[in-house]
């Protein structure tokens, strides 16, 4: 195309195009502006740590509840887009540049959401989730009817839950919860409803190309993103009291219980989960069960084992209450309950080590007045063993087959 002529209708369409990820190996990896865009989810988890380590009272707990929701499902929104999209593309980059700024504005209005600044915390949210979507409407408009659709129907339903969500961001402390729960409660019911709207037609071929290797790389980030801001939040802690011996064993022993979740996560079932969500018949289905949902205990595991973490660290000779018992070991019973959904999904296979685990955990919880260092140390020994037995179980089984 030369200088100072007007682009013809099948260039347009050439150009739009590219926009849409092609069929291929590079295709299903993850790709360095979706790393960068992941940076703003580390900010947002050390916030929502903090806020949690302050204060981890009953509302505290259902407020950090719904910061977790909706965190998680703006980021697995905008996972999905890049799942289709090319990222090598500068308009999907600056798309993805926008989401970022827009999520450090999110993060920096997070711990006082339920305050303040709830306003602006829905404010944000509402113009990512319909921002992005919009986007997709746009790239799709003339090149894929089906996908089209698909997020035609998406939109409203967006549009519908940000009334919620501004709704509730207006309101007094009852109302805000109220609002926002049922702003997620849309959200949430969007993908197994089909995001059903009246007048926009919908049918079994109205099926998004997805690349099941591709969500379950970056939902394995994801965790990654998690599990490091855990040890950012636990040496951030160690750092102001490591004055003891005792200190030093827990801090040891929060260490060790992070490489155990990893090892636990990573070493069998996201490799299974990847392969099961790449060749499964129904993909759809099979995508929104392993990692829309499946991965949402997982993640709010490790967030909460983070404070468990801060708390054992900060008091850790002072005797343990309901409060404190939640969250030290209600964080790895999550992600171990997590584990078990998504292998169950991926491989139809029920890990005993992980059922074990929970059961144990769950019979330390009422053991109040324990000092925290031991419930922390019991943990740690928990998620180890679980750990170790299963690998030792899958080694056995390689063995045999």
């Amino acid at each position: 195309m030369t200088a100072g002529t007007e682009p013809q209708p099948s260039e347009n369409k050439r150009l739009s195009k590219s926009w849409i990820k092609q069929e291929g190996h590079e295709a299903e990896k993850a790709t360095f502006p979706e790393l960068f865009f992941d940076l703003v989810f580390v900010f947002a988890l050390i916030q929502l740590s903090h806020a949690l380590a302050e204060d981890f009272g009953p509302t505290a707990l259902l407020e950090a509840a719904i910061l977790i929701l909706s965190l998680w499902w703006l980021w697995i929104h905008t996972t999905w887009i890049t799942n289709l999209l090319n990222t090598e593309v500068e308009q999907v980059r600056l798309l993805l540049f926008v989401l970022m700024f827009g999520g450090v504005l999110l993060a920096i209005a997070l711990p006082e959401a339920f305050a303040e600044q709830g306003p602006a915390f829905a404010l944000i949210y509402s113009a990512l989730q319909i921002g992005r979507s919009l986007f997709a409407l746009y790239v799709f408009r003339d090149e894929d009817r089906q996908s089209f659709l698909v997020f035609a129907r998406v939109t409203v339903w967006l549009v519908i839950s940000s009334l919620f969500w501004i709704a509730g961001g207006f309101s007094d402390l009852t109302g805000r919860l109220l609002f926002w729960g049922v702003a997620l409660a849309i959200e949430y019911a969007g993908p197994v409803c089909r995001y059903v709207v009246p007048g926009i037609p919908s049918s079994d071929e109205d099926r998004l190309h997805l690349s099941g290797e591709h969500l379950a790389e970056r939902c394995a980030l994801f965790v990654i993103i998690c599990l490091g801001e855990t040890i950012l939040t636990t040496g951030r802690t160690a750092t102001s009291y490591m004055n003891s011996g005792m200190t030093f064993v827990v801090f040891c022993s929060a260490f060790i219980s992070t490489v155990a979740m990893w090892w636990i996560y990573f070493h069998h079932g996201q490799q299974k989960a990847s392969s099961k969500a790449e060749h499964a018949d129904e993909k759809a289905k099979i995508v929104h069960n392993l990692f829309n949902y499946g991965h949402l205990p997982i993640v709010a595991g490790i967030i909460v084992t983070a404070v468990g973490e801060d708390f054992s660290l900060s008091h850790s000779h002072e005797g343990a209450t309901l409060r404190e018992a939640i969250a030290i070991l209600g964080g790895p019973i999550l992600f171990l309950a997590g584990n078990i959904g998504v292998k169950i999904a991926a491989a139809y296979q029920r890990p005993v080590s992980h059922f074990v685990g929970v059961a144990i955990l769950c019979l330390l919880l009422p053991l109040e007045g324990l000092p925290l260092y031991v419930l922390q140390l019991a943990s740690t020994v928990v998620l180890l063993m679980v750990a170790i037995w299963e690998y030792l179980a899958l080694q056995k089984s390689t063995a045999n087959a």
